[in-house]
């Protein structure tokens, strides 16, 4: 009665109206994933293939900035790390915080080589295997290098026969 007829048709129309609203959160979350979450689960993975692969002679540093080598293999948890000349620590592998240098495995194969290949956007933002150094460049070919000089001191040309 107080209300015209224009007013109360557009009211139900709404629907639509629900999903617009979510859009822009939905999109923050995928942003969100993409930037925080998936790179950080990612470090997380590595982090423990690294604890995992500890073995003795590892130089390591531990998370409050120790550094020793692994002189022993407790357990799944701990690891005793020599700190100085005769002096031993136990400490818990989960506060190792990285490896400084590795120790080769006994079959001769680098220790951290998983045999697995980076995606596409690893390649892209330098996630994949490090890239072997280009070969340098052959040295420019001079007339100069054409010319020897024998014992009697007279230069003769070379020739690629």
């Amino acid at each position: 009665m107080f209300i015209s007829p224009a007013y109360a048709q557009t009211a139900g129309a709404g629907g639509g109206d629900a999903f617009q609203a979510f859009l822009p959160l939905i999109l923050i979350f995928v942003v969100f994933y993409f930037l925080l979450i998936r790179p950080q689960q990612k470090k997380m993975k590595q982090h423990r293939e690294m604890l995992a692969a500890l073995r003795r002679g590892d130089k390591v540093i531990t998370g409050g900035g120790i550094v020793g080598t692994v002189t022993k293999v407790e357990n799944d948890d701990e690891v005793t790390v020599e700190i100085a000349k005769d002096v031993k620590v136990r400490v818990q592998r989960a506060t190792i915080a990285g490896v400084v240098n590795r120790t080769e495995p006994v079959g001769g194969a680098p220790a951290n080589d998983t045999g697995k290949k980076g995606g596409l956007l690893s390649g892209l933002f330098g996630g994949g295997k490090p890239q072997q150094p280009a070969a340098p460049a052959p040295a420019p070919v001079n007339d100069a290098d054409e010319k020897s000089d024998d014992d009697t001191g007279k230069e003769e040309k070379k020739s690629d026969n």
